[in-house]
């Protein structure tokens, strides 16, 4: 006589239309990576066209930037009460008006706001997209597939991107790069009601309270750490920093206090989903601190044009979209936690590779970064998968929210505090280093980062300028070797606590199940 825990439950495996519908969940997947790149591409057009200041330049990338991030939260859990399909829909036809808008902006004030109107409709994609892909793919194994999928199609988005937006800005207006994403959005306007399912798990009103407090959490720290990077630790950006977490502090004990929260703070009592999002965290964390020392130093060290440094960075890209599609087909013979401790264990080589960075030469660099990115894949494909996967099906959203919110702050935190330490590095180095006869101008510029530096080399005669150019690379790449160093350590450690914490916890599983039967 047979028990049920002798029967195994059929596989509820995915067929032709969920695997059409994650092909339209790809697109703007890519484009969200896209879209970065080619803005960033079209700055200096944007700045002669526009008459644009330096500040109203950082905006336009920042203000998206920060309402992206703020945003997450919210979108996610208003996805699992208003259902994820429309919370998709909508923000996809609010993505393609705000493009429209900032692409025929006539003045660089109706572009900074149309770009916070496409942060926040942007916001609402991602977290629908995972959600919906937990729907889609119930069986574990087809899951881990469909999100390496999505991982790999935001990691493709990096690697054309330059290549999209480079072709587009010698031939068209810079607004030609913003329209990138209305045909998207217009595939998956039309098609997705066809090809997506509608879930609406969650009940009850939306508490406004906890979403802006949620919104005030995520968005002062996260402009505080971009500032911090940009301009240095100054008072104004500590104390945004300071407010965002008072902010976060209120909003875990109104979750606490409500018997039906805002956002389930219970998700985080499952240590895998719990250790997950920290692993993603972190991972982004050193990922894009050393993305933006790998931009400086291949366009202000090395000479480069933002288009040729985007192209040297291409195959780190695809090293990332090989680990992250190759990883899930690896977890079906190998415990997924083994598999993410080893990619963040190969990651923490390829930062060794980093340490060894010289000023001349791009062998080295390439081939560092080619081996994070390939470690760094399957981490961010099998995390995301384990926190969406831990969450009961009436929180798919807000766990959704909660994997990309994680690699946003972490990725905020790793450009504020790696950029910082290549620039107090930088600084102790060039305090010394400066040529006497620079000049007392020259010499504070050039001590203050390597933009300025290179900037007073021009004014100087050749073989004084040459002598403080070298000295100012010099000390750049010292303070990229040391943040390759911190880099390494960190992906090292959480190869460890991934190793101990997940697998101890999946042999318990294991264990639990073998004595059941």
């Amino acid at each position: 006589m047979t028990t049920p825990m002798d029967v195994t439950p059929p596989r509820r495996v995915a067929g032709r239309r969920e695997w059409y519908g994650l092909a339209v969940l790809a697109l703007p997947a890519l484009l969200a990576s896209l879209e970065l790149t080619v803005t960033h591409l079209a700055l200096p057009t944007i700045g002669r066209d526009l008459s644009a200041s330096s500040t109203e330049l950082l905006w336009i990338v920042d203000v998206y930037a920060f309402l992206l991030a703020g945003s997450l939260i919210t979108m996610g859990v208003w996805g699992d009460r208003i259902g994820r399909r429309r919370m998709l829909l909508l923000g996809a036809a609010g993505y393609g008006v705000a493009s429209v808008a900032a692409a025929y902006a006539p003045t660089v004030e109706l572009l900074i706001v149309a770009r916070a109107l496409m942060g926040v409709a942007g916001s609402t994609l991602m977290p629908a997209i995972l959600s919906l892909v937990t729907v889609m793919f119930v069986d574990a194994r087809q899951r881990a597939v469909a999100i390496g999928v999505v991982i790999a199609s935001v990691s493709g988005g990096t690697a054309v991107g330059p290549l999209v937006g480079g072709w587009l800005l010698e031939r068209f207006w810079w607004g030609s790069v913003f329209l990138l994403g209305v045909p998207v959005m217009l595939v998956l306007l039309v098609v997705g009601p066809a090809l997506l399912p509608e879930r609406r798990a969650a009940t009850g009103r939306v508490d406004l309270v906890s979403a802006l407090l949620s919104l005030g959490a995520v968005l002062p720290v996260v402009y505080g750490l971009k500032r911090i990077a940009a301009d240095g630790v100054h008072p104004t950006s500590l104390l945004a920093v300071v407010a965002g977490l008072a902010a976060a502090v209120l909003f875990v004990r109104r979750q606490r206090g409500r018997t039906d929260p805002f956002l389930d703070l219970g998700l985080f009592a499952d240590r895998r989903l719990a250790v997950a999002a920290a692993t993603l965290a972190l991972g982004i964390f050193v990922l894009w601190g050393s993305n933006l020392a790998i931009a400086q130093y291949l366009q202000l060290v090395q000479g480069l044009s933002p288009l040729a440094a985007g192209m040297w960075t291409a195959p780190s890209a695809v090293g990332v979209i090989v680990g992250s599609t190759l990883a899930p087909r690896i977890a079906r013979r190998v415990d997924p936690a083994t598999v993410t401790a080893t990619g963040l264990a190969l990651a923490a080589v390829g930062y060794g590779l980093l340490t060894q960075v010289e000023v001349g030469g791009l062998a080295i660099l390439v081939t560092g970064a080619v081996v994070v990115s390939a470690g760094l894949g399957p981490m961010m494909a099998l995390a995301t998968d384990m926190v969406v996967g831990a969450a009961p099906p009436q929180r798919a959203g807000a766990a959704a929210a909660i994997s990309a919110t994680a690699p946003q702050l972490g990725g905020a935190f790793g450009i504020a505090l790696l950029g910082s330490l290549i620039t107090a590095v930088y600084r102790h180095d060039m305090a010394t280093a400066v040529p006497a006869e620079a000049g007392p101008e020259a010499t504070t510029a050039a001590r203050d980062n390597l933009t300025a530096a290179l900037a007073a080399g021009d004014h100087l005669p050749a073989e004084v300028g040459e002598r403080l150019l070298a000295a100012a690379r010099e000390a750049f790449v010292h303070g990229f070797r040391l943040a390759a160093v911190a880099s390494a350590v960190l992906m090292a450690g959480t190869a460890l606590l991934v190793a101990v914490t997940l697998r101890r916890r999946a042999e318990r599983r294991r264990q639990a199940f073998v004595s059941a039967e």
